[in-house]
């Protein structure tokens, strides 16, 4: 018969310490963070041999050389804009 569950959610189980909770949800973080590098890693690789092997970027910036600047700054005005917005944000402070 299988145990009844008191609580609903992702909270700790009772009968477990916070320490040990702790440890292995870091050690939970620690691997997604690792897997997540690797994965960007073999992405990243797979994409830049697909791209020297096709020579598709050398047609584009002989035929339309200015077409290619304004697409990659926009490109990187658009990779700005996103890590701004993941800046924590400042706490305001009130005058009483």
């Amino acid at each position: 018969m299988r145990k009844h569950i008191e609580s609903n959610g992702f909270a700790a189980p009772v009968e477990r310490a916070l320490v040990t909770e702790r440890r292995s949800l870091i050690l939970a973080e620690l691997f997604a963070i690792g897997g997540l590098v690797v994965s960007t890693l073999v992405a990243a690789t797979v994409i830049s041999i697909g791209v020297a092997r096709a020579g598709v970027a050398t047609d584009v910036i002989d035929n339309e050389g200015s077409l290619f600047a304004i697409a990659l700054v926009l490109g990187l005005a658009f990779i700005a804009i996103g890590g701004v917005s993941l800046l924590p944000r400042r706490e305001r402070r009130h005058r009483h």
